[in-house]
């Protein structure tokens, strides 16, 4: 049989010390939740199969990873090494590696695993913890070495000595074992201790006890192995996190003039020579060009930007802008806007399910909804595309090389055609044909003198 690389993520835990209605695991971080950023790393790794222990919100990670993991249910949280076992039936017959980790360490990197999974073949070792140094150590389980530097045991605070508690490398909650040697020490260990739960270091013990080598492998970087428990610890992660998007964003070629305030969820592309601006929020699976400019405290969710494409102080929802289109400063693409070539959107205008062809301007205090417009057509300031009756909302459509005159409301459904002119102050209900000037306005009277009678002037 072929041996096999695996790994068991373990998100069975409720995580009490959050203080939510949310499980710990699907506490969110850059955009994607804790659990999410462990199976993504993993995955990069390329293993041939990857088990998710679940146990409190058990459908809820179900529902967030999908099918990219196999699952078991721990049905009574009976400690680290009880969850493990659940993943017997699926992976106790296997030969090769396993690798476990926790579902609440989300900087974990891919370039870790690996290298923990090299060490641990190079040792020719049944078991390979990963460690760390940590700066402050409490809480943490400690790693006792003897005189020749190798692994006595795993030592959890709460069972720790004096002289243990004052060791800084610590048990950073990640192990590779030999797969069948995991299931037998699984089955060999017990519940005596503070806890009364079955911890998964125990089976470090059991293999010791049998001669077995077990190897350790300390890596550099600490915060990767954050642990997250409470909402300070996921903050703190979400700083290191964000501060690692940023600084790959900026040596692949963009630029950030203040990259600690800038906001940048873990999946975002952006092409070169893009300028970011402080207080830019790009979220979801946002996809941004190159040579593009993001201005201060704009946010773009889930939305395609293309190439030269500048963006003032506004938000972006679900929506998509071609090349050499602008918006903003304080407007708004609400979901399926479509933004054509050279189209500009100036300040306060809102956009809704509307597509705006090439060229088209639309420069201030206006909505656009269930609309399409074609090209090089001038939208004057604050007109309303009226697309709702109470009860359903209605399209418009405007033709190319059209003029709708300031302050007009256009009632859909609506057909406005290719080179007409809609008058400003106007209210349009009814189709208006190429080359027509429509026009829908009470007729202007002027009474002399009038000034004279109004009741506030004086004699």
């Amino acid at each position: 049989m072929m041996a096999t690389k695996n790994t068991i993520i373990l998100a069975a835990g409720k995580g009490t010390r959050m203080k939510s209605k949310l499980y710990k695991v699907l506490h969110r971080l850059c955009g994607k939740t804790m659990v999410d950023h462990v199976l993504t790393q993993v995955q990069k790794a390329n293993m041939n199969n990857i088990v998710t222990v679940v146990g409190f919100g058990a459908d809820a990670v179900r529902e967030n990873l999908g099918n990219r993991t196999k699952y078991v249910v721990q049905e009574k949280q009976l400690g680290t090494g009880h969850a493990v076992l659940q993943a017997e039936k699926l992976l106790g017959d296997l030969d090769g590696m396993t690798m476990v980790v926790s579902g609440d360490t989300p900087l974990f990197t891919t370039k870790t695993f690996e290298n923990l999974f090299t060490y641990h073949q190079n040792k020719k070792a049944k078991a390979t913890i990963l460690t760390s140094k940590a700066p402050d150590p409490t809480g943490y389980g400690r790693i006792v070495r003897n005189d020749l530097g190798i692994v006595e045991k795993i030592v959890e605070q709460k069972d720790a000595t004096t002289e243990e508690q004052a060791i800084d490398e610590i048990n950073t909650g990640v192990y590779v074992f030999d797969n069948r040697s995991l299931f037998e020490a699984l089955h060999k260990i017990n519940n005596h201790n503070a806890q009364g739960e079955y911890y998964l270091t125990d089976v470090i013990e059991v293999l010791k006890q049998e001669g077995e080598t077990i190897a350790a492998y300390k890596m550099d970087d600490f915060n990767e192995s954050m642990g997250v428990n409470d909402r300070i610890a996921l903050a703190d992660a979400t700083r290191i996190m964000q501060e690692r998007i940023n600084r790959q964003h900026m040596a692949d070629g963009i630029s950030m003039i203040d990259p600690q305030r800038t906001y940048i969820d873990a999946g975002v592309k952006i092409g070169s020579d893009t300028i970011i601006e402080p207080g830019v929020q790009l979220k979801g699976n946002t996809v941004i060009g190159n040579d593009c400019y993001i201005g201060a405290n704009s946010e773009i969710r889930n939305s395609v930007i293309h190439d030269h494409v500048t963006v003032t102080s506004s938000l972006i929802e679900e929506s998509e802008m071609l090349d050499h289109s602008d918006i903003g400063p304080n407007s708004h693409l609400r979901p399926h806007a479509l933004i054509g070539k050279h189209v500009h959107l100036g300040n306060f205008v809102e956009v809704k399910k509307a597509s705006i062809g090439e060229g088209t301007k639309v420069g201030h205090l206006t909505y656009v909804g269930n609309a399409k417009l074609g090209k090089n057509i001038n939208v004057g300031c604050g007109v309303i595309f009226v697309n709702y009756d109470g009860a359903h909302k209605h399209e418009t459509t405007v033709g190319d090389d059209s003029f709708i005159g300031s302050n007009s409301n256009l009632i859909a459904p609506l057909d406005i055609q290719d080179h007409s002119f809609i008058a400003a102050g106007s209210t349009i209900n009814r189709p208006v044909n190429q080359y027509d000037m429509a026009i829908a306005r009470s007729r202007q009277t002027n009474k002399p003198g009038y000034f004279k009678k109004l009741p506030y002037q004086k004699d």
